[in-house]
């Protein structure tokens, strides 16, 4: 007997009639012998619909009281799928994020897990229960609800496998796995049947969607085999199919990984530049000018400063675009404190990047990017590199062509 975890998303629960299909399948699991605990999301388009009732009444929402809004999406979610399961005579029962309890720092609308208490879901296994949690939201240590972030849910759901030892997480989504690339772009994409943790923790914090970034590490971190796949398909599928379907992440050392030198293409739009010209060069430069970046909590992703000229540096970095007028804000309320001659931006850029454990043992996947790049006229703004990505900055209106391109000279149509 199995302990397995799963999560539907906003999809997956998105009427009642696709609610009533969950609760089928995750049946189905059940008297197969399995112990199941089932991590559901809101609504699909619940949790907009909610922020978007908060800044009706408040421009910028009050952190706190957004994630004592938001948080009612997924209690909805677990109360509904509670039902669906019981009146198929099934015994379940539904717990919020703060009565099992789920820990968090008081970072509202990001927090972070800091610990799960499993006790009482247990006994309810015990009893031959199916437990039903929401996602996305925990508590503090002063007793106030929080929520962890957008796709939030995945993360609940693998720390929940973690803290439970479960023998698999399974996430199922309204896509069959994780592809070499989004598949809306690249026609070709193909869907891989095992991804390493280091690729998909790379492919998740450079812009694919399948999975938010916490959520890998935690599965990393843990080592929770962890399975993507699709909630689309028919509900009563022969189990042993479908626990063997989608994409599997598991750990480089698997003898069988695929060992293709690039996995995958990532891509995001939701990147801004951010350039502080003529700024004195010495030292502790870097850290007065994303010193106050990091206090206004936004985060900073590629960085580069130039070569000193009398004196002088350009330094320039990414941020999230949403939080790109809020940065430069912050900047320009310091730029005397600096001694910048000025400070410039660009919202209209995107990052591509390609990934691949095979980067370790193999030379060329940098030229060979930047070669195909340059053939169809594509400007690298900024560079940067791991052991196993290489990412760059580019104009956001050659970004299609750019993923279009860089798939095709890696040849990841190719099985």
């Amino acid at each position: 007997m199995a302990l397995i975890v799963h999560k539907y998303g906003g999809t997956s629960m998105g009427s009642t009639d696709r609610i009533k299909n969950v609760a089928r399948r995750v049946a189905k699991w059940h008297d197969a012998g399995h112990r199941i605990v089932v991590v559901p999301s809101a609504m699909s388009g619940e949790t907009n619909r909610l922020i978007a009732l908060a800044k009706e009444i408040q421009a910028q929402p009050d952190p706190r009281e957004l994630d004592m809004v938001a948080s009612t999406g997924e209690q909805v979610s677990v109360g509904l799928l509670s039902m669906a399961l019981l009146a198929i005579g099934k015994k379940a029962v539904s717990y919020a994020g703060w009565q099992v309890a789920i820990k968090t720092d008081s970072a509202f609308t990001k927090a972070r897990i800091q610990s799960i208490d499993n006790e009482k879901v247990n006994r309810d296994l015990d009893e031959g229960k199916i437990v039903i949690i929401t996602g996305f939201q925990g508590v503090d240590e002063e007793g106030n609800i929080s929520t962890l972030g957008r796709g939030g849910s995945d993360t609940s759901a693998v720390a929940i496998a973690a803290a439970m030892k479960a023998d698999e997480c399974l996430i199922f989504t309204d896509v069959d796995g994780v592809y070499t690339t989004d598949p809306r772009v690249v026609s070709e994409a193909r869907r891989l049947k095992a991804i390493t943790f280091e690729e998909m923790l790379e492919l998740a914090s450079l812009g694919s969607k399948v999975l938010q970034t916490r959520s890998v590490e935690f599965a990393g971190n843990y080592r929770v085999p962890t399975r993507v796949l699709s909630s689309l398909t028919d509900p009563m599928l022969d189990l042993e199919v479908e626990a063997n379907s989608g994409t599997l992440i598991s750990f480089e050392e698997d003898t069988h990984m695929e060992q293709a030198v690039i996995s995958g293409i990532a891509f995001n739009r939701d990147e801004a530049k951010i350039t502080v010209l003529g700024v004195p060069d010495r030292p502790g430069v870097a850290y007065h000018i994303l010193g106050p970046v990091a206090d206004a909590n936004i985060e900073v992703d590629m960085i580069i400063q130039n070569q000193s000229v009398d004196g002088k540096t350009d330094f320039t970095f990414t941020v999230p675009r949403n939080d790109f007028q809020r940065a430069l804000d912050v900047l320009n309320g310091s730029k005397e404190s600096l001694g910048a001659a000025s400070i410039a931006g660009d919202a209209k850029v995107s990052k591509i990047s390609v990934v691949g454990v095979g980067m370790r043992s193999h030379v060329g996947v940098a030229s060979k990017m930047f070669r195909t790049l340059s053939e169809e006229g594509i400007n690298i703004m900024m560079i940067s590199t791991s052991e196993i990505k290489i990412s760059v900055l580019i104009d956001e209106k050659y970004m299609e062509l750019a993923v279009r391109a860089l798939h095709k000279a890696f040849e990841l149509e190719k099985a």
